[in-house]
């Protein structure tokens, strides 16, 4: 419990220091395509448009980011029973690290870490589709490792809190909002620029690992989830005449084992192993 009121002072202070002057911010809007995202319960390959909105910002204390992504399905994830038209799905992540070193006016700086953080925050999904018609609802918080590399690299250790309240368009059920085991995740985030020669080039992405949540809202047990979504992006401003890091295209995969806790080598099947290659671009901001 203790936990789950840090999560929420720790997203109350972030939202009142955005308010105060930043020291950096990078916004972007971006699209990305794929051919082979997978769903749990639903052994058809899926084809999906993403649009994306993301704000990355530091400030005297601390950072915050925000993605908001958009998502739309082909006919192979119907929006309803019967249809021959998509789903449709909005994921909204927010996460706000107090740099315990700025706070603090003390240097831990040691080794390869430059610095450790409290992190706090929430995702919150959102998708009409025929199956499940997610309604997710999450707090975060934990530690962070903050490590001294060109770029970022940072390493949380968080508890979740989860919740969902799914209906059912098959059987025409409606379960009310069920609360999950909380549960520990290991969050790992970068961006790391380099070059081959002249051009440049930069490798981006996250790692999660999460145990089980316990049993879900049907009385199964879930499963511990990987979801590895890494992106190798070219800075291609030069070609277009805008200002550096303003355009970037590129490559990006996704490795979601279990995904949201359904047991691939159970019911859920296949679906709930996403190997997905994708192309992206973004304009920065």
């Amino acid at each position: 419990m203790a936990f789950k009121h840090c999560a929420f002072a720790t997203v109350i202070v972030g939202a009142a220091c955005s308010a105060q002057a930043l020291d950096w911010q990078d916004n972007s809007i971006g699209y990305r395509y794929g051919t082979h995202f997978a769903e749990p319960f639903n052994n058809d390959i899926v084809a999906k448009n993403i649009v994306n909105f993301t704000h990355a910002s530091g400030y005297k204390y601390g950072s915050n980011f925000l993605n908001v992504d958009l998502l739309f399905s082909n006919k192979k994830d119907p929006v309803d029973v019967g249809s021959n038209n998509g789903a449709q799905e909005a994921y909204v992540v927010y996460r706000h690290t107090l740099d315990l070193g700025k706070v603090s006016g003390k240097d831990f700086k040691f080794g390869p870490v430059r610095g450790f953080g409290v992190s706090g925050g929430f995702d919150w999904n959102t998708k009409r589709d025929a199956g499940y018609n997610s309604k997710k609802q999450m707090l975060v918080a934990g530690p962070t490792v903050m490590f001294d590399v060109p770029g970022f690299l940072n390493v949380s250790v968080l508890e979740l809190w989860e919740s969902n309240a799914p209906y059912n368009g098959y059987s025409s059920t409606s379960t009310p909002r069920y609360h999950y085991k909380a549960h520990p995740m290991l969050e790992t985030t970068w961006g790391i620029p380099f070059s081959i020669g002249s051009v440049p080039l930069s490798f981006e992405g996250f790692a999660l690992f999460i145990a089980s949540k316990g049993k879900n809202e049907y009385g199964v047990d879930t499963a511990s989830e990987t979801n590895i979504d890494a992106k190798v992006m070219y800075d291609a401003s030069a070609l277009v005449g805008v200002r550096k890091n303003a355009f970037k295209v590129g490559a990006e995969y996704q490795y979601w084992m279990n995904k949201f806790g359904n047991n691939h080598n159970g019911a859920a099947g296949t679906g709930a192993f996403a190997r997905t290659p994708m192309i992206r671009a973004e304009y920065h901001f």
